[in-house]
């Protein structure tokens, strides 16, 4: 008999679907309460690494240049106090095949994949990681398809996201396009059980564990050109996987001291999944819409578990303007002759800002710049943007921005001014929805229950017992 295909059934079965198209029965991590076990879930990829590293390197991945952008750590202390400054490097990940980070992650999950046996892959996305998985795919002789949230009700789509699925078919991918809502990771999970393909999820443990590599040679090369360990790497998030394997990488390079920050463009009150509001973001990626929801419950994907934790690894959270990294992008170019897309440029941005507040002989690394082009470059992004009601205007972006409203341009570099979230309301909500969702009362957390939370969200035993109300 058929299975029913409605989406409550579908996404009751997601558990059974990625035992199949995952070869990792979830479950064995659970413990009957909140906690489950993370560590136990990456070492399910059984690869250190270094293997990952090796397998990257066949198909043009990883090994890409740390760039010190010279003229841009100038500018900052142009608008820094004596003495401030911090030099300013960048990881130039277009240098990998398909053009951005997200190849590392597409490189291991492909390649196990075939190693397992599968005739195809499957990717959600509307990002850079469709492109990274039909890349892969190609290179290495299997099938692709991606789901892909393209279009409005209306049938409109961003030029950022369409420029995407043309990338994704030239290198011979399927793309299923759909419109924004829930209905991504069904449709997803319900082709996936058609196809008998293999799951390469954002969020499954060989897609973090690629990005380890990237932390790893982050220190390394840090340490060749400086001498030292980067004392700050900013990371652009959003659905978490960029912080969490960069992290989990410096700490296997030994530079656990490195202040992990996360950054994303403020994009307050549109929600990522709202129909009317879709067009209203000219940034598709890398903004609030994603990094909090993902952040407070990341449990919300393609798989049981996600592997991508922003919690537990982030020191900081910090937000920027959509004017600010536009205004980014056009510096890197002008500045530093490096032309990148605008959601790596995230991080730039934040990084500009965040240097100023460091001392000279600081490091401060953006963990990576993407490929630019056709829809993806500002330009056509800021025509979208006035094509869909948005004004945009030269001002004071800290003072005037309204997202859905406005993309205000910096009138000067010296107003371009990250702002600080308040990462430990981020971190109580954690806590009370993953009580919440395992429906287990505060007082009837068990001790393993507690250091599991704590570990969620980079604090202590205490913090998770005042959260909740238990000290």
């Amino acid at each position: 008999m058929a299975l029913p295909k409605d989406y409550d059934s579908v996404m009751a079965r997601s558990a059974e679907i990625n035992l199949k198209a995952l070869g990792i029965d979830y479950n064995e991590f659970e413990s009957g309460s909140v906690a489950f076990d993370y560590e136990g879930l990456m070492a399910k990829t059984g690869y250190t690494v270094e293997e990952v590293a090796k397998i990257q390197a066949k198909t043009a991945v990883g090994n890409t240049p740390l760039i010190e952008l010279r003229n841009l750590t100038e500018l900052a202390r142009k608008y820094a106090k004596p003495g401030y400054g911090a030099r300013i490097f960048a990881k130039d990940e277009a240098a990998n095949a398909s053009g951005s980070f997200k190849a590392r992650r597409a490189a291991c999950a492909v390649a196990h994949a075939k190693k397992l046996g599968y005739k195809g892959v499957m990717a959600a996305t509307s990002g850079n990681y469709g492109a990274a998985v039909a890349s892969q795919a190609a290179m290495q002789g299997l099938k692709c398809i991606v789901v892909q949230e393209c279009y409005d009700s209306k049938g409109i789509g961003q030029p950022e996201i369409v420029e995407k699925a043309r990338k994704c078919e030239a290198y011979g991918a399927e793309v299923v396009q759909l419109t924004v809502g829930p209905e991504l990771f069904y449709s997803f999970l319900s082709i996936l059980e058609d196809t008998g393909y293999f799951n390469a999820s954002l969020y499954s443990p060989f897609g973090i564990a690629g990005v380890e590599t990237l932390g790893y040679e982050i220190a390394e090369q840090c340490r060749e050109m400086t001498g030292k360990n980067p004392d700050a790497v900013v990371c652009t998030t959003a659905g978490g996987g960029m912080i969490t394997g960069t992290a989990r990488g410096l700490i296997k390079a030994g530079s656990a001291d490195t202040e992990i920050i996360a950054a994303s463009i403020d994009l307050t009150g549109l929600h990522m999944a709202s129909d009317t509001q879709f067009n209203k973001k000219s940034c598709t990626t890398g903004h609030t819409g994603f990094g909090v929801p993902h952040a407070t419950g990341p449990d919300h994907s393609d798989t049981p578990r996600s592997a991508a934790r922003i919690l537990r690894y982030a020191d900081k959270y910090v937000t920027v303007k959509q004017g600010e990294v536009m205004y980014m992008t056009e510096a890197l170019a002008n500045l530093e002759g490096l032309e990148r897309g605008p959601a790596g440029n995230t991080a730039l941005a934040a990084a500009f800002s965040l240097a100023q507040e460091m001392p000279e002989d600081a490091i401060i690394v953006i963990s990576e710049t993407e490929y630019t082009g056709a829809g993806k470059h500002i330009q056509p992004q800021l025509d979208f943007a006035r094509d869909n009601g948005i004004e945009i205007k030269f001002g004071n972006p800290q003072a005037e921005d309204k997202p859905g409203v406005n993309i205000v341009l910096p009138e000067n570099p010296g107003l371009i001014k990250h702002q600080v979230a308040d990462i430990n309301r981020f971190r109580q909500s954690m806590i009370k929805r993953a009580c919440k969702e395992a429906g287990v009362a505060p007082e009837n957390l068990t001790a393993e229950d507690i250091a599991y939370l704590a570990e969620e969200i980079k604090t202590d035993a205490q913090f998770v017992k005042a959260t909740l109300e238990l000290a």
